[in-house]
């Protein structure tokens, strides 16, 4: 996996972090820097850990599933990435949570992070080194962070920007990475 791979992968995950804070950031007025940091820092923390977390899981299993694990990693990625494109298509939902209270914050994250479990245990079948992983959680963390920031700031006009585009694309990055694992195990 390069590291452009990576950056996408990331940035693919992070595609309901940008929904939620979006939301969040057109109707809450001003928040402060402090609860920004909050926001964007536990956000990203959660995003990471769940990709970890799915690593570890897939991890335990690689040598059950090791002759099938292209087609797993492919199969939850196919998905993940199909279930994007279509939640990305469906009419928005008005509910939001409010991510000033640690609480709902929390609740918000986990939401957002369910895919990055399953993205952790495809992570696991392609036998990463150290150095990738480290990087690929980072990066994780850090563009998750980074797009809740930009979601809270950008509110409105990220919506009216990117509207439903961001989960097409999301979803289409994370099928095209699994595309990708699959083809490099069949062909190679």
């Amino acid at each position: 996996m390069s590291y452009l791979e990576i950056f996408l992968l990331a940035l693919g995950l992070c595609a309901d972090t940008l929904a939620v804070t979006m939301a969040f950031g057109a109707t809450s007025g001003k928040i402060g820097v402090v609860d920004h940091l909050k926001i964007d820092l536990t956000l990203g923390f959660i995003q990471a850990a769940f990709t970890a977390l799915g690593w570890v899981l897939g991890a335990a299993c690689l040598p059950l599933i090791e002759s099938v694990d292209h087609w797993i990693a492919f199969g939850l990625l196919l998905f993940i990435g199909g279930k994007m494109i279509v939640e990305a298509l469906r009419p928005a939902e008005e509910e939001q949570a409010d991510l000033m209270h640690f609480g709902p914050l929390v609740v918000a994250g986990i939401a957002t992070s369910i895919d990055a479990l399953a993205v952790g245990i495809s992570l696991a079948m392609m036998v990463l080194p150290a150095i990738k992983l480290t990087v690929t959680f980072s990066a994780v963390f850090g563009v998750t962070a980074l797009v809740a920031a930009a979601g809270l700031i950008g509110g409105r006009a990220f919506e009216k920007i990117l509207g439903r585009s961001a989960g097409i694309a999301a979803g289409i990055i994370l099928i095209a990475i699994g595309v990708k694992i699959l083809l490099e195990h069949l062909v190679f």
